[in-house]
């Protein structure tokens, strides 16, 4: 008989809870996994009363995740390595900020056979405490990136794999957590450089209302959930202005054509059906109308607040990655000696708006004669 193997979620915000709701279900159905899951959380208080226990007795996380029930075999865990302990799937959902420091403490404390898959593509709604850490030491972390030493981006699985020496995969796709906790219809793409592990993702996270795709460019894959996030940002002033369903349609296109000539330019992925995939295009649309990128981009249109302000106001506390990853794309072209405004018209123009004080009705002029028109 096969071993059933013990699955771990490292991380418990809206996003990990959500996801909980599904791996628990699935690890009882399914002969391939262990029926008990511990779950990591990183300890708080909600009125006097430790969020473990309340998630423990009541099944249900009341403050990153209200009104959804997690399974009653997943147990939350305040230790990170008796949370680990035996564990030979592990699933990364935490904040991408504390990766480098989670991955480090686990070195020599998980199986030499362990597989993980990572779901980092936006930092969830974070505890204080998280939030605190970030202050009193700034990351140089992109959404689902890392800065590595060549002043590129680098790959959230890269990162875990090169500190863990695991198989890392990748969950990407048009995922908002409250709609996956309540069972809506959806989608997702794992990406895993080795099938086989991609095809055991599959089967702890698939569902008749959550279905999955499985494929191996996990480069591009990462890629656009983050490059994705910029161009959430333009539609967001889209809105703000008032301009309409055709110039959001227009934004939403171009961008996605500079996310596809972005990718191949600087990690050379020649696969542009990834780009169709829930990863792609789904989840490109499903920020664009429905993520918070889109909405404090509207705000600072309507309101002439910084971005800063705005997301102390909307996001308590969080930071906005989509104008972050602008910068560090503009930075990245100038040091290759591309020009933005030419080859990159729409990301350069979001990225001038965001930090170079242009009105956000000068975007629509500097894609005018965008290269996608000539």
């Amino acid at each position: 008989m096969a071993e059933m193997k013990k699955v771990c979620i490292i991380g418990s915000g809206n996003w990990g809870s959500a996801v909980a709701t599904i791996i628990g279900k699935n690890c009882l159905d399914n002969d391939d996994f262990d029926n008990d899951v511990n779950m990591w959380v990183f300890e708080e208080y909600i009125d006097g009363k430790k969020l473990t226990d309340i998630i423990n007795e009541s099944h249900e996380n009341v403050k990153y995740l209200p009104g959804y029930t997690i399974p009653h075999n997943v147990k939350a865990v305040p230790d990170l390595l008796t949370a680990v302990d035996g564990a030979k799937l592990l699933v990364f959902v935490l904040p991408h900020q504390f990766i480098k420091k989670t991955c480090h403490a686990l070195v020599g404390k998980i199986p030499a056979d362990a597989q993980a898959i990572h779901l980092i593509k936006m930092p969830e709604t974070e505890p204080a405490a998280f939030r605190e850490l970030v202050k009193k030491s700034p990351s140089i972390y992109y959404e689902g990136f890392e800065v590595n030493e060549e002043g590129k981006l680098e790959l959230i699985s890269n990162v875990i794999s090169n500190i863990l020496n695991i198989s890392v995969s990748a969950l990407m796709g048009a995922n908002l957590a409250h709609e996956v906790a309540a069972g809506r219809f959806g989608e997702a793409t794992i990406a895993s450089r080795i099938r086989e592990n991609g095809q055991t993702f599959k089967r702890l996270f698939q569902t008749p209302w959550f279905r999955c795709s499985v494929i191996d460019d996990v480069v591009t894959t990462e890629l656009c959930g983050a490059l994705k996030n910029i161009v959430a940002v333009g539609a967001g002033f889209v809105d703000g202005l008032g301009y309409g369903d055709n110039t959001k349609a227009a934004v939403i296109r171009l961008g996605l054509m500079e996310m596809v000539a972005f990718c191949h330019e600087f990690y050379n992925c020649q696969d542009k059906t990834v780009f169709l995939e829930s990863c792609g295009v789904a989840d490109l649309v499903t920020t664009c109308y429905g993520g918070r990128h889109r909405k404090v981009a509207e705000a600072h249109v309507k309101t002439g607040k910084s971005f800063e302000v705005l997301e102390q106001e909307m996001l308590n506390g969080q930071i906005l990655q989509g104008p972050q990853t602008s910068k560090k794309v503009h930075d990245m072209l100038i040091q290759r000696g591309i020009d933005p405004d030419t080859k990159y018209p729409l990301l350069s123009a979001i990225y001038k708006v965001c930090y170079q004080g242009m009105d956000a009705k000068d975007l629509f002029t500097c894609i005018q004669n965008h290269p996608e028109h000539m």
